[in-house]
This record gives C-alpha cells, structure tokens and sequence, in this order.
C-alpha cells in the first residue's frame, strides 16, 4: 500500500533532493495521517461511547490529536518551502521543527488530560459494555496503526524527516495503547472486572512519554545538536580524495538550518611551500563538489603546514604521541615551529573531548612539561579547544 501511494501521488519520486519532490511526500504522508487517524477517532468514539469505555474513548482522543497532528506538520512544512528573503537569508528550513515542537506540546497537554480523567475512572469505576464488533473493530484500529508506522516510516527515511520520524514512533505507541485497551475489554467482557480506569491511565503514560521524548529530539535539533558520525565521516573520506593538495581536514563545523539546508566549515591542512593559485582552485572545486556530493553549502580555511622538514615532522609526531599517553581521547592540529634561537616554540591547538570532564588547565600543564623534558629549548604553545563534532 505504501508503495502504491508513492507511486501515484510522487511522479518524481526518487529525486528527493529536490524540495519541491521533499515537499509532496511530506503532502501524502500528512493528508495519508490526517484521514486514517480521522476515521480511527470516529470509530472508536461511536464505540467507547456506546460501550461506555474511558479507555476507548481516550484512545479516541489520541487519534483526534494524532490528526491535528498531522495538519499542523503539513503547514509546517509548507512554511519552511518558503524562499530567502532579507531578514532569513537561509530560507524558513526550521519552521519544520518548530511547528513539530507545538505538535509535541499538543501531544503532551492531551496526556495530561487523559490522565486526570483516568483518575476520575478509577475513583468511580463502572464496567464498560463490550461487544464482539467492539473487540474486532480495536484490533482492525491496532493493524492500521501498525501500517501507519510502517508507512510514516518508510517517507521518513526517504526524505530523512525528523518530524514524520516522530509521527512514526507515535504510531507504535498507539498501536500499543490500543493493544491495552484490548486488553481491558477482554477483562470486561469476560472476567466482568473494569480495569478501564487503569487501562486508561497507562495509555495517558505512553502519550506522555511519547511527547516528551519527541519534544526534547525537535529541542536537541534546535539548540544545534552532534552532527551524524556517519556524515562527518562521509565528509573526511571524500576530502581525501583531493591530497596531497589538501593533507587533513580539521574544525569540522555543521550547522542545520532545515532539512536539505546544511551549512558545512572546516580547516584544510596544505602544504605551506604549495601555489596559492593552485590550492585556491582546488579548494574552490572541493566547495562545489561538496554542495554536489551533500547538497550542502561549504566554506574552507586553509591551513599551510610544513610537511617537508624533517625535524618538524618528527617534532609533529612526538607531540602526538605525548597527547595520546596522556588521554587517547585528544588530538592536536595546525602545529607549527618557529626558532627563536635560544628557544623553540611549538605553536599547535589541542581539540578536547565534550564527552568527558577534563580540567584544562592540568592536561595542558602536563603536555607543556613533557615536552620540555624531552629538550629544554622546546617550549608549548597550546590553544586549547573543544570539538564541534
């Protein structure tokens, strides 16, 4: 099914680099939400209603939100195809995340209400009326939840969107709630025993934490989380491609300004002696290259290293290996010697873990100590600083 609604509502299907083609599989997925959640919401309703079950009946609720969900996403995204203009000249990308932070602040207040009304029940219990085609319509509301997840799935991962990834996982996690409401009618049908209230309380627990950890992936987006390993990856690699012009790459930088909107900076180590005019055009065909490869925009500093000195290469090497013993989670860059006569300095930035808790101060005391006792004429010059990757 998943397939047939690609094909016959996104003739261009596959260039999803495109925002125009990103744009209608977000269309589909939206309206695909809006309908299913819509139907499933009218449902259960008429049968909570006429069984009068709480859990029903809030499992209802969670489909009506579901939908408006939905609506909200689809205006999110129409806004973020908004072209640049003078005041955001990297266009409207994050109003994606934003209409998806309000999605996930929806999903939450409708938890909290489903959880003081669960409280009610569970005061004032009642034993709900279940029927056959009560029990066959849930799990008929449990299979199609399952395809929505699938099929939100399936266009997340097509267009890498963060929003509808969230929607997927809301799916599963209605699939679920639904899957105890079952439960509570099989108790009530043949047990007698209401356990609505409780039922309906735990599906108030899974919407609650389905916002929450939605809200904190849209907060974690916007606030400029860790780029992918993977990508930054993907990005050393295809640089290499261009040595010896280019001999390393450093200072990663990735800035995310909407889905298909990245913003990429980095350091190129080159070698010092090398034509000015050469390193210029190859760093200019990298910059397309890379906005060919990753769709992204790209700016590079170049860096000149001396890579033909024998002692400042071994001098390079022996630094590295200091900083390694010392913590292997280090790495330095940018090194540099300048002969003072009576003294050398050894001039390079030190790049420290955000992972780890490091006092600064110390493990800069002890490279500087190390290296001087291997020769008192060297002395450190570090600039310390932390990775954005």
């Amino acid at each position: 099914m998943t397939k047939f609604l690609i094909n016959l509502f996104i003739k261009d299907k596959e260039n999803v680099e495109k925002p125009e083609v990103r744009n209608k599989y977000a269309t589909l997925s939206s309206i695909t939400g809006i309908v299913v959640n819509v139907l499933l919401s009218i449902f259960k309703l008429i049968i909570g209603l006429i069984s009068n079950s709480m859990s029903i009946i809030s499992d209802a609720l969670n489909n009506v939100s579901d939908a408006g969900s939905s609506i909200v996403t689809l205006i999110g995204f129409k806004l973020s195809q908004k072209k640049v203009d003078a005041n955001h000249p990297w266009g409207h990308g994050r109003m994606e995340y934003i209409t998806g932070f309000f999605v996930d602040i929806f999903i939450i207040l409708v938890g909290f209400e489903l959880l003081q009304s669960s409280v009610e029940k569970i005061l004032h219990p009642e034993l709900p009326s279940i029927s056959n085609i009560t029990i066959i319509l849930l799990v008929v509301a449990i299979l199609t939840k399952l395809w929505l997840f699938i099929f939100y799935r399936k266009i997340a991962k097509t267009i890498d969107s963060a929003a509808i990834k969230g929607t997927a996982y809301d799916s599963i996690s209605d699939s679920i709630s639904t899957l105890a409401v079952l439960i509570s009618a099989f108790v009530a049908r043949f047990a007698g025993i209401s356990i609505d209230g409780y039922v309906s309380l735990l599906v108030s627990f899974f919407i609650l934490i389905t916002g929450v950890k939605a809200i904190k992936e849209i907060i974690d987006i916007l606030l400029g989380e860790k780029p992918d390993p993977e990508f930054v990856k993907s990005i050393e690699d295809f640089v290499k491609d261009y040595n010896p012009v280019i001999d390393g790459i450093h200072d990663i930088m990735v800035h995310d300004y909407g889905p298909g909107r990245k913003i990429i900076s980095f350091h190129a180590e080159v070698p010092a002696n090398a034509d000015i005019c050469k390193v210029h055009d190859v760093i200019d065909q990298l910059e397309q290259d890379m906005f060919e490869k990753f769709h992204c925009i790209t700016t590079i500093h170049t860096d000149p290293i001396v890579v033909d000195d024998e002692e400042i290469n071994q001098m390079h090497k022996t630094t590295e290996n200091i900083v390694k013993s010392i913590n292997p989670k280090l790495s330095i860059h940018d090194f540099r010697m300048t002969d003072g006569g009576e003294r050398i300095n050894l001039i390079f930035d030190l790049t420290l873990p955000t992972d780890e808790k490091i006092d600064v101060e110390e493990v800069v005391k002890k490279i500087k100590d190390e290296i001087h006792k291997k020769n008192d004429k060297y002395y450190a010059v570090i600039k310390a600083e932390y990775s954005y990757i």
